[in-house]
């Protein structure tokens, strides 16, 4: 009485097979995201551990870098990857750009040393912003693809080799580095002795690179909404005042309180409170929802980025070393022996 074509007419589109395409491809490209975090946190930990092994007055750091355990890295990567799926599109090309902003003006107001504390400290405040980037960068360059999903997955595929590689070369100096570099035997660790101080320079070059195309992306994203030019000003006008203003706020604040947790996570919260109230007049509610998940990212890599920034903290403060008062205590004894030896 019923054929199978009569039934399969009644069947809708199976709209949720789209959807749950969309959902694997939003967590490829997370955890493209967060593999691509893992690969700097990695560089930045062995570029660490190297300074701090070849000063004996940071042996403190050096034993914190050493006890960081695989499985918090794990926890830290997964984290960050489910953090990168759930916010969405347009939150994560908003992050990108005002991290972009933020980073070309604090660049230009410092100096031009690659190792400078204040620089590698913007790279360690980069990484959620970074994964973002990767992930907005690979949307839209996936966006209409046959096979969007296949090329997903072979750049998963690329991404967890190099974070392999850059973890393994972590736990390898984190191990034998005193050893090889003092035995001349590993010819890793003796690049590394011999080169380590470009690695700020290379991180550098990368991640102008994965922002840029990021920047690109998110502006593509993000105009994509719009139908009408009347639209997309009344968008991009409050938000580059916004911008503006919080830049003009941020840099004051790096001014008094640089380099300390504490100043990162109250920047943190002005920064997405501000992207809230700025979505809460043009966005949607959605929105509202990425920006919250945008906080747990942002304090999720400030957690995992703690011994880091401790470490900048202490390389921003050379004049506090105990070392350095010992001429001035050594004064005061040249008087006392002049005083003996006048009346003879």
């Amino acid at each position: 009485m019923f054929s199978l074509p009569s039934l399969l007419s009644w069947v809708p589109s199976l709209p949720s097979l789209e959807w749950g395409s969309s959902l694997l491809d939003r967590l490829l490209q997370g955890l493209v995201g967060a593999l691509g975090v893992s690969v700097l946190n990695s560089l930045l930990k062995v570029y660490f551990f190297v300074g701090c092994a070849n000063d004996p007055e940071r042996r403190p750091q050096k034993e914190r870098l050493r006890a960081q355990r695989a499985w918090l890295e794990t926890l830290h990567l997964a984290g960050l990857a489910l953090l990168l799926t759930v916010v969405g599109v347009r939150v994560a090309a908003l992050v990108v750009l005002e991290f972009s902003l933020r980073a070309v003006s604090t660049l230009l107001s410092l100096g031009k040393g690659p190792r400078s504390p204040e620089r590698l400290q913007l790279y360690l405040l980069s990484q959620y912003s970074l994964g973002c980037g990767l992930a907005c960068g690979l949307s839209f360059l996936q966006e209409g693809a046959p096979h969007s999903t296949l090329n997903l997955l072979l750049s998963l595929g690329l991404a967890a080799l190099l974070g392999s590689g850059a973890r393994r070369l972590q736990r390898h100096v984190c191990l034998l580095y005193e050893l090889h570099s003092g035995q001349r035997y590993c010819g890793v660790c003796l690049g590394l002795l011999a080169g380590a101080h470009g690695l700020p320079r290379l991180l550098g070059r990368a991640l102008a690179v994965a922002f840029a195309v990021g920047n690109l992306a998110a502006v593509a994203l993000i105009n994509q909404d719009f139908l009408s030019t009347s639209e997309a000003v009344r968008f991009w006008t409050p938000l580059t005042i916004c911008y503006t203003l919080l830049v003009i706020y941020m840099q004051e604040e790096q001014r008094q309180q640089r380099l300390s947790l504490r100043g990162q996570v109250q920047t943190v919260l002005v920064r997405m409170g501000s992207l809230f109230v700025l979505l809460l007049t043009v966005g949607r509610w959605l929105d509202l929802l990425g920006v919250l998940v945008s906080l747990l990212g942002e304090l999720w890599c400030l957690v995992g980025a703690r011994t880091l920034l401790d470490l900048c903290q202490i390389q921003g403060l050379p004049t506090q070393r105990p070392s350095e008062p010992a001429p001035s205590q050594s004064l005061p004894s040249t008087p006392a022996r002049s005083q003996k030896t006048a009346p003879s």
